[in-house]
């Protein structure tokens, strides 16, 4: 157990995270340097009295504390990084439930449908929609959520609360979740997997769809069915089910085979291979953008269900090798670099999703029998070599088109994103890439 004086002492200790890496060398060509230097710019952002970063959002914290924990389990030997990461996250659990943009909305439903309208502490609504153009998701955050710092409930940290994590967004809720199973994988401290499946519980009880009888919506607001949200409910599951006691695991595990059977069966996955963003009302295929997101998040649960439900011949490493193999021949450039359709004018939810999209892939290049090493150094080099620029003060920052050139704006959300590829390169080298 993480005890209150460990996670008091680790936030007191995080005033400043120093920059030990900070460097702008352009020759710089080992992978773990470049990662560090690119921590050493996203950490320029964090803000300890948050919990959060800077120049983002909510959910993209969640992203954020991940690929921390990605770089910390790629050198368990680095006791610097270790401490940075375990620092990071008793920092987020005591100090980020006061940004919840959307506390408490389960508790304001009334009769199992939601309010018309949500209001937060700030005293406007915390609202997503797809912009009609193009269907990029788009998050609107209440009225000074950036600006206004919220003081803190006191936080049984030995205990944390799901309710402080919950937002009304099952996908946000479930991005948390998957951050503090990532957590826990670098700690061992039992708090965050515990908080993980309180999370996957409270989203559990939303299940059930207009369509098929199954899966879960995007929000409390139930007017849309989505990749994103089911992708999340089912990896999450699928985590959970190999890091629980064993008298729990068949639950999760059961979760996980009944949301990925319901999901293959609602016709998100395309003729193709691909997979679009959503259904309509009448429970088709939307034929919206394939976003790099989710042709990433379901390669991690299908990762961890093989290991959880071993199936014969590997099915379901051959279907996330399947996702895998055609996202990158529709998303990839001729360099092999991936692109989201949004750029380079994404908004602040879209500059988030390629990161996604490498962090899995990296999980299924060590389980799988397809070679994605390639992909995934090919575009670590690109976003080192053309999609940085080295400012005054010596961090090297990164934006939204990995294939170059650099463009405003950067900020933690596409640092963060363009860290995972590095960190991918970290964990996946490839000598002759």
């Amino acid at each position: 157990m993480l005890s209150n004086s460990l996670l008091r002492s680790s936030f007191l200790a995080l005033a400043l995270i120093p920059n030990t890496f900070a460097q702008s060398y352009l020759n710089v060509t080992d992978p773990t340097q470049r990662a560090a230097l690119a921590l050493d710019a996203l950490q320029s952002w964090y803000n300890p009295s948050t919990g959060l970063w800077e120049t983002t959002g909510w959910w993209n914290g969640a992203n954020i504390l991940t690929v921390i924990g990605d770089f910390a389990d790629a050198h368990p030997e680095n006791g610097t990084l270790q401490t940075l990461a375990r620092n990071v996250f008793a920092t987020t659990l005591l100090k980020a439930p006061a940004k919840n943009p959307n506390p408490g909305v389960e508790d304001r439903q009334s009769g199992g449908k939601a309010s018309s309208t949500v209001w937060g502490p700030w005293g406007s609504e915390y609202k997503k929609y797809l912009d009609p153009a193009t269907g990029e998701p788009h998050t609107v955050y209440p009225t000074n959520w950036h600006t206004v710092s919220i003081t803190p409930a006191a936080v049984n940290i030995s205990a944390p609360k799901a309710s402080d994590w919950l937002d009304g967004f099952y996908d946000d809720d479930l991005w948390w979740a998957l951050a503090w199973i990532n957590a826990y994988d670098v700690t061992f401290n039992s708090p965050y997997l515990i908080l993980a499946e309180d999370i996957f519980l409270a989203v559990a009880r939303t299940w059930g769809t207009y369509c098929f009888g199954g899966g879960i919506y995007w929000s409390h607001e139930r007017n849309y069915v989505n990749a994103i949200a089911n992708e999340l409910f089912f990896s999450t599951a699928a985590h959970l089910a190999n890091r629980v006691e064993f008298k729990k695991q068949a639950v999760y595990r059961e979760w996980a085979e009944r949301s990925l059977d319901w999901f293959l069966q609602s016709g998100m996955l395309n003729a193709k291979g691909t997979i679009n963003d959503g259904l309509t009302r009448d429970c088709k295929n939307n034929g919206q953008t394939t976003w790099s997101y989710n042709q990433g998040v379901i390669l991690g649960g299908l990762v961890e269900l093989q290991k959880a439900s071993p199936s014969p011949k590997n099915q379901y490493i051959a279907l996330a090798s399947h996702i895998a193999n055609a996202a990158l021949a529709e998303l990839s450039d001729n360099n092999g670099v991936i692109h989201d359709e949004c750029e380079p004018n994404c908004g602040a939810d879209g500059t988030q999703f390629k990161g996604v999209l490498m962090r899995n892939l990296v999980d299924l290049q060590g389980a799988g029998k397809d070679d994605f090493r390639k992909a995934i150094n090919a575009n670590a080099n690109s976003i080192w070599e053309n999609d940085r620029i080295a400012l005054d003060n010596g961090l090297n920052i990164f934006s939204v088109d990995w294939a170059g050139p650099f463009i405003q704006p950067a900020n933690a959300s596409t640092q963060s994103s363009a860290m995972e590829a590095l960190v991918g390169a970290v964990v996946v080298p490839c000598s002759n890439c």
